[in-house]
């Protein structure tokens, strides 16, 4: 079910009516709602796929309940190996066989080796990457004596299903989402009109920011050899708006929803196209997977303690990791190492924390600004591209600089219309975050005003002949 469907605009009052006004201060029905809801939420792309996330649901429960009863140290750590080897073998079973087989394949291939192997016709369960980590920073938090496991079955199982951000996060660790199950919640009206606020605010950034530039991306990604240096750079562009759109609008959406029912999410983008290095960058996108890899694997590895080549090891395997997490294809892992490489300089000189407090912004920032953005773009088309050759030929085309026309643009009226219109909410939006990032903003302050304007820019500009699947719901 997508936020931008006829079906979730009646979801979400139905829901919304329920929990308030049937079922008010009744805690225990409240999540009973949404975790029914959830699991409705979840299904309505494929039924059999609530298996999975039942199952997973059922797993941690249980261990974590194991592991509140013992303080031996060995049967701690099975208890613990047992749901991670359960729930990363669901995710590499569904995400990654197909892959490792055909990478199998490949590899005896290249030296001149016949292999023959089947693949299986897997389809890929939507967000299985976001709620296996979820739930796992349940059990991990309860084996590191963090916190107490819960001995609400309902409690847990709507903290891992909860719809606003179950299919696309913010990734929401046990200790700050599941302790709100259990407090009973009174409405507010002021949340929820900044909830609503929200929503409207993600809604522009997916339906009339990425949507619209997707139409572009599209075609020339398919085939960039058809066209122009300039025209292969307006569409890398075009797909870093989309991409940012397309997910920080989900984000957003998210986290207002979550405020509709008295819930607070973690911020998961803190404007990141206005980050000065490639560190920032990472301090400003995807918060809630970075820092999932930071507390679990990367500060388990030893973090930025030891030596430098510890330090690099370090850098690289959470990078790599989190390419990988991504998608089933080289490009991505291939997208981590770049990031890596960006950002290992930075490491070694002692300059990934340089800009962590900002007075003001100057010129000289301003500069900064544009060269990331220009390399996280360059990145965008390995993550892109359908292969890694693709990548590279997309990104010698686009430098030859043997052509800068732009005449896919204006070819038609409809192109040009199309163009005009993601320039146009490229730049508001860019305008928009521009403004919040000076005024010190985390996350968007839309004012009434502001969101009646949104409203009739959705209704004016918003591509819903060229309706898209949220990008992160493949991953």
């Amino acid at each position: 079910m997508l936020f931008n469907s006829i079906e979730f605009l009646l979801f979400l009052p139905t829901v919304f009516f329920l929990y308030w006004f049937v079922f008010k201060n009744q805690l225990r029905a409240q999540n009973v709602l949404l975790l029914v809801a959830s699991y409705i939420f979840y299904g309505w792309w494929d039924w059999r796929f609530l298996s999975l996330i039942i199952a997973s649901t059922f797993l941690d429960y249980f261990i974590a309940i194991q592991l509140g009863k013992t303080d031996i140290a060995k049967k701690r750590k099975f208890l613990l190996g047992i749901s991670l080897v359960g729930n990363l073998g669901m995710l590499g079973f569904f995400k990654y066989y197909n892959f490792f087989v055909a990478s199998w394949i490949e590899a005896w291939s290249s030296v001149g080796i016949t292999m023959e192997a089947s693949t299986l016709n897997i389809i890929l369960p939507v967000g299985i990457s976001f709620y296996t980590f979820q739930t796992l920073s349940y059990t991990i938090d309860v084996y590191r004596k963090e916190m107490q496991p819960t001995k609400s079955f309902i409690d847990f199982a709507a903290f891992v299903t909860f719809f606003p951000q179950l299919v696309a996060g913010p990734i929401e660790r046990a200790s700050h989402l599941l302790p709100q199950f259990y407090k009973k919640r009174a409405f507010d009206y002021q949340n929820a009109v900044d909830g609503v606020k929200l929503i409207i605010w993600g809604m522009f950034k997916k339906v009339v920011v990425a949507d619209n530039c997707a139409f572009f991306v599209n075609k020339i990604f398919e085939n960039p050899e058809a066209y122009s240096s300039g025209e292969l750079f307006v569409g890398m562009v075009f797909f870093a708006f989309q991409i940012y759109g397309d997910f920080s609008g989900y984000s957003d959406m998210a986290i207002g929803i979550s405020k509709l029912f008295g819930f607070d999410l973690m911020v998961n983008f803190k404007f990141p196209y206005f980050s000065r290095d490639i560190a920032e960058f990472w301090r400003r996108w995807h918060i809630s997977l970075s820092t999932w890899f930071r507390d679990y694997i990367y500060i388990p590895l030893g973090g930025s303690k030891g030596s430098q080549w510890f330090q690099i090891r370090n850098v690289m395997i959470i990078f790599l990791v989190s390419g990988f997490w991504h998608g089933a294809n080289w490009t991505y892992v291939v997208w981590g190492l770049f990031h890596a490489l960006l950002f290992l300089p930075l490491l070694l000189f002692n300059l990934n924390r340089s800009h962590l407090i900002t007075k003001s912004y100057g010129w000289l920032d301003f500069a900064k600004i544009g060269v990331t953005f220009l390399v996280v773009c360059i990145g965008w088309v390995f993550f892109r591209a359908d292969s890694i050759s693709d990548a590279f030929q997309y990104l010698a085309h686009m430098f030859e600089l043997k052509s800068l026309g732009l005449s896919l643009f204006y070819k038609t009226n409809a192109n040009l219309m199309i163009f005009g219109l993601s320039v146009l909410a490229v730049g508001i939006l860019s305008l928009q975050e521009l403004f919040w990032v000076i005024k010190k903003r985390e996350l968007p302050e839309v004012s009434a005003f502001g969101a009646l304007l949104l409203v009739l820019l959705i209704f004016f500009m918003g591509s819903f002949k060229n309706q898209m699947d949220f990008i992160y719901f493949q991953f």
